[in-house]
């Protein structure tokens, strides 16, 4: 099974910033467009923002202007920049392509938003 793998979250403080990363397989990356997503506790996973191939990008109402979502073509990975971050935005966040796969979801990583 193909897995994007995420990375860099973690603890932060209300009003902080974390930056995640998702490295992609070429051959998923070069493809399709690419999202973010996340799940909180009791919550069914949403879409947070998602990019296309040429950089075009969209955001969930919650996140805009918080969030930046991006990508570097030449090392397969996507990027999620939060900033002003805020106790409603703890989850488990993961990338997949989008629409989203349920072959490539992977383990994701958890952002805890808390003072």
């Amino acid at each position: 099974q193909v897995q994007l793998v995420e990375s860099g979250g973690g603890l932060v403080q209300p009003g902080g910033s974390l930056r995640l990363s998702c490295v992609a397989p070429k051959t998923i990356f070069s493809i399709y467009h690419l999202g973010w997503y996340r799940q909180a506790p009791g919550k069914q996973r949403e879409l947070v923002a998602r990019i296309a191939g040429g950089g075009g990008a969209n955001y969930a109402d919650s996140v805009k202007g918080r969030f930046t979502i991006s990508r570097d073509n030449a090392k397969n990975t996507v990027y999620l920049q939060m900033n002003s971050l805020k106790p409603e935005d703890t989850a488990v966040y993961y990338c997949n392509i989008y629409p989203p796969s349920s072959s490539y979801w992977g383990q994701g990583t958890q952002v805890t938003v808390s003072s």
